[in-house]
């Protein structure tokens, strides 16, 4: 499989800072920046905590891997994943193959604080919002590890931290 260059892929956890990343470092490459998340709310016209109610996470899970797949397509992007869009094999070899993939990864207890007011998380809409993260980094953390390229830990980074750190280690990786 060819690989294209021309991508930053972001993983990672709900929280860790994919979106707000991301627009940052696109803006700084003058790439075009796209959240999967946003693009299915938008072709759908509905949140994401509705079509978790009406079609269960499967039925995100599918539309989500159809964004993934053209979004990949593109070049020149950044490309802001959802949490679990990594579960599918499918869109593990789309990101791998669409560009360098960024693992942004944080502590738990940051997630949670970054995490605890947005309502538009419907995984952690439970009674132990930290079980529940535990347990989908139990299960994601050693699949962001194998896709990524590049790890950064955004823990008590600020943004624009992050953002600068990144910028090296992906010229350095180019």
């Amino acid at each position: 499989m060819e690989r294209i260059i021309s991508n930053i892929i972001l993983i990672g956890p709900m929280g860790a800072g994919k979106t707000t990343i991301g627009r940052q470092i696109a803006r700084l490459l003058d790439f075009d920046f796209f959240d999967s998340d946003r693009e299915i709310e938008e072709r759908t016209g509905v949140a994401i905590p509705l079509i978790f109610e009406l079609e269960g996470e499967e039925g995100f899970r599918r539309r989500e891997k159809d964004v993934i797949s053209e979004l990949t397509k593109k070049n020149h992007i950044v490309l802001a994943t959802g949490g679990g869009a990594v579960l599918k094999r499918e869109n593990q070899l789309a990101l791998k193959r669409s560009g360098t993939v960024v693992y942004l990864c944080a502590g738990i207890d940051d997630l949670l604080e970054r995490t605890s007011k947005d309502k538009n998380r419907p995984l952690l809409q439970t009674a132990d919002p930290r079980k529940k993260l535990q347990a989908i980094l139990t299960e994601r953390e050693p699949i962001y590890r194998e896709l990524a390229d590049i790890i950064l830990e955004t823990n008590k980074m600020s943004v624009h931290s992050a953002v600068k750190e990144l910028e090296g280690l992906i010229r350095d990786k180019r």
